[in-house]
């Protein structure tokens, strides 16, 4: 079953000098997941996977928002219905 991963590219520009990050998905078989995690680490990549991001993304949420399920309703009805 293929996996997705996310890696970030840290290649150095030879005009400029300076680090460029391509953020890239790629889909492979579970039994090659070690292995790419292995080539990854001596290229010096970083690896994040979906559940990775999806925490990243829920950290850096408020944690107190001031809003009612009245609110949020009005908002989705609002979005939904709106044409």
């Amino acid at each position: 079953m293929p996996t997705d991963i996310k890696y970030k590219d840290m290649a150095t520009s030879t005009l400029k000098r300076n680090i460029v990050n391509k953020e890239i998905f790629v889909k492979m078989p579970q039994t090659d997941i070690r292995f790419f995690q292995q080539f990854a680490k001596k290229m010096g990549w970083m690896i994040e996977d979906k559940n990775d991001l999806l925490h990243q993304y829920i950290a850096s949420r408020p944690q107190n928002v001031d809003l009612t399920d009245e609110d949020i309703l009005e908002e989705v009805r609002a979005v939904r219905y709106a044409k």
